[in-house]
């Protein structure tokens, strides 16, 4: 008995390997949770943290869940509906634009009932509309298709082992530097003077909402005929079998990924700040430049501003507890599927990565903010800015994929 498994074929053999390493992989998972729960409950605990950094945590974490399970990258996403004519995972973002709307729409009556005083939310990301904000987003849209993916992609990737993305987020973080450095001549040349424009004050909470829940509706309308049919599945039992298949290795609907994703938005919103995924990068470029004495001595207008902000820092923001989180959520995810694969970089691979991360890092400070910010962030909040945001960035990533640019680190 004791030598059995030595009479076993080799393919036997290997799928006992295989159910071995996937019971290790997932025994890892469940610590690496534990431990972020450890984690925030340390945070809340300590002096200067409290609760919204602990929520921080476990929203990123959540968030790395998410995004893991239901392949939520925008760039993956608009590919499949570009080059692929397959528009169904589009609706996750359509999903997520809708129900962080009508959270937004309560949260801000509570935070400013009244939406025509001249006020704008605090915090919420809404910024000025200029041709600056469209180029950034068109560069934006652009380093996506270089690097293969948008910022919060490569972060959720980072937790399968992807070897591109660390290159990506070190080229985000010198666009961002490089934003500074080119943001006082843009400033005084259009953002200072561009208008911040805010649907609920011409049309309050309620002609906002149906506005844009019909503008999203017309969306998702003219995207039904992109949608593939689905393939017939058998009646399954509902057994713990079943559920774990589920919930950890099958890949999440559309529509259940974009809700959890437009919830998690609101809880943000409502209890610490709008989501973002730059803030915490753009602030370790900042202080990199300020410690260099690169940076300018005052950057006009951008703390003022609305959005992804930057400061100098010395510690690990909330930002930066939420993006760590959404690191180690999404590495939880991918061991417990089976996901987690490191790949062996390329000198193409990581060239292009590094390229198209400087192109998304500029962009994001120009426009202050990315596709988590402002696009979800700002497009739940009712601003215009996150709208031209989000077209602009889809005319970068039409024109990456019609110039092959995917293609160029492969």
């Amino acid at each position: 008995m004791a030598n059995s498994h030595l009479k076993r074929s080799p393919i036997a053999r290997a799928a006992l390997l295989s159910e071995h390493r996937g019971v290790l992989a997932t025994g890892v998972a469940a610590v690496l949770l534990v431990a972020l729960a450890a984690g925030a409950y340390a945070l809340h605990g300590t002096a200067g943290r409290g609760a919204p950094s602990a929520l921080t945590l476990l929203l990123g974490a959540t968030l790395g869940i998410v995004f893991e399970r239901g392949r939520f990258c925008y760039f993956c996403i608009l590919r499949d509906g570009i080059e692929r004519r397959n528009s169904g995972p589009l609706y996750a973002i359509l999903m997520a634009l809708a129900v962080s709307t009508v959270g937004y729409a309560l949260v801000l009556g509570v935070f400013l009932p009244n939406p025509f005083s001249g006020r704008l939310p605090a915090q919420a990301h809404i910024g000025p509309v200029s041709w600056a904000l469209a180029l950034g987003g068109f560069v934006f849209g652009l380093g996506m298709a270089l690097s293969g993916a948008c910022v919060s992609g490569h972060l959720y990737r980072l937790g399968e082992g992807s070897t591109r993305a660390p290159f990506a987020l070190l080229g985000a973080t010198v666009g961002l530097g490089l934003g500074l450095l080119s943001w006082n001549p843009l400033y005084s040349l259009t953002i200072a003077d561009a208008p911040v424009l805010w649907l609920p004050a011409w049309l309050g909470y309620g002609g906002a909402t149906l506005a844009q829940l019909a503008l999203i509706g017309g969306l998702a309308l003219l995207l039904l005929r992109g949608v593939p049919e689905l393939p017939a599945r058998p009646a399954l039992r509902l057994t713990p079998a079943t559920l774990r298949d589920a919930l950890l290795r099958q890949r999440w609907h559309p529509l259940a990924t974009g809700a959890v994703v437009g919830a998690i938005g609101v809880i943000a919103y409502l209890r610490i700040e709008p989501l973002g995924v730059t803030s915490q990068l753009g602030s370790l470029a900042r202080t990199a430049l300020d410690g260099t004495g690169l940076a300018p001595e005052r950057l006009n207008g951008l703390d003022t501003l609305a959005g992804c902000a930057t400061a100098v820092v010395t510690t690990i923001t909330d930002n930066g507890l939420l993006i760590g989180g959404l690191v180690l959520g999404s590495l939880a995810a991918a061991l417990a599927a089976g996901r987690f694969q490191p790949e062996r970089p390329t000198w193409r691979g990581s060239l292009t990565a590094l390229t198209g991360g400087v192109m998304q890092g500029w962009g994001a400070l120009i426009a202050l903010g990315c596709t988590v910010g402002t696009l979800l962030s700002g497009i739940a909040s009712f601003a215009v800015s996150g709208w031209v945001f989000a077209a602009t960035m889809l005319v970068g990533v039409w024109l990456g994929i019609r110039l092959q640019l995917p293609t160029w680190g492969e």
